[in-house]
């Protein structure tokens, strides 16, 4: 697949991935962004930093606002008149213990990167579907396929993407539409900093183990060839990324691997 004269719409576009990516895809000048996140001022910042501004559509949201979503996927398809591929990629993570942590965080969790993301996806799905033609791209995280400590509801929303993702691959074969797993293994971002703690604050300082992870950029260029390639699930990170197998193949030894590891 070309992605020549595609419109993309990217959510979580302000900053670490979502902005890389943005970056990335700018530099083919027959290419549409449509970029979304809460903030408008830093959706603009990116937008300028772009190539080809004309290009580009500054959409702000709040994916825990379900019930706006069909109003605001009619405003993204007016902005080009059409969409042809949405990269889920807005969340926020986790770093608190089970015993510690607030119901009501593990609700958000669910609500933002679970939920929001789902119903973004499925007001966009009856353009896609009329279209015979669409790509979800959902930037899930190697913890929607094992699990650490200290993120135990970001887990389980992760988890819950791919339940939902991989039956709507399946529904909706016929009708063209394609669907991209991305689990991101350490990526050198805000993510540590902006995660929830028990109490729902942002935690509001970085791990170790995320400022050694892949730079956004790098993990941007490998993200995109994947979805070039119309792959239904890949893996990006260092070492991290052997828990995928360790997981598949010998869990008992990925329970101890982890548990010897400096997770948070």
């Amino acid at each position: 697949m070309t992605l020549n004269h595609k419109v993309f719409w990217l959510t979580g576009a302000s900053s670490g991935i979502g902005k890389a990516l943005a970056l990335h895809l700018s530099v083919n000048d027959s290419i549409k962004l449509i970029l979304s996140a809460r903030r408008e001022i830093a959706l603009n910042e990116v937008k300028t930093l772009c190539n080809y501004p004309e290009n580009i559509s500054v959409l702000p949201f709040d994916l825990a606002n379900l019930n706006d979503m069909p109003e605001i996927a009619n405003q993204a398809i007016k902005a080009f008149g059409k969409v042809d591929i949405l990269v889920n990629n807005g969340g926020v993570s986790q770093r608190s213990l089970i015993i510690e942590t607030s119901i009501e965080v593990d609700k958000k969790l669910m609500e933002v990167d679970y939920l929001g993301t789902v119903a973004l996806s499925k007001a966009i799905l009856p353009h896609f579907i009329k279209n015979k033609s669409g790509h979800f791209v959902v930037v899930s995280s190697l913890m929607g396929k094992f699990s650490t400590p200290y993120r135990s509801g970001y887990c389980g929303a992760k988890h819950a993407l791919h339940g939902f993702f991989d039956a709507l691959r399946m529904e909706h074969h016929t009708d063209g539409i394609h669907v991209t797993m991305v689990c991101p293994g350490f990526v050198n971002t805000n993510v540590a900093i902006n995660a929830l703690t028990g109490s729902g604050h942002t935690q509001n300082s970085q791990d170790t183990a995320t400022e050694k992870g892949l730079s956004a950029e790098v993990f941007a260029r490998r993200m995109t060839k994947a979805i070039t390639k119309k792959k239904f699930e890949v893996y990006i990170g260092k070492k991290e990324v052997l828990g995928i197998y360790l997981k598949r193949f010998f869990p008992k030894i990925l329970h101890h691997y982890v548990l010897r590891s400096t997770v948070r």
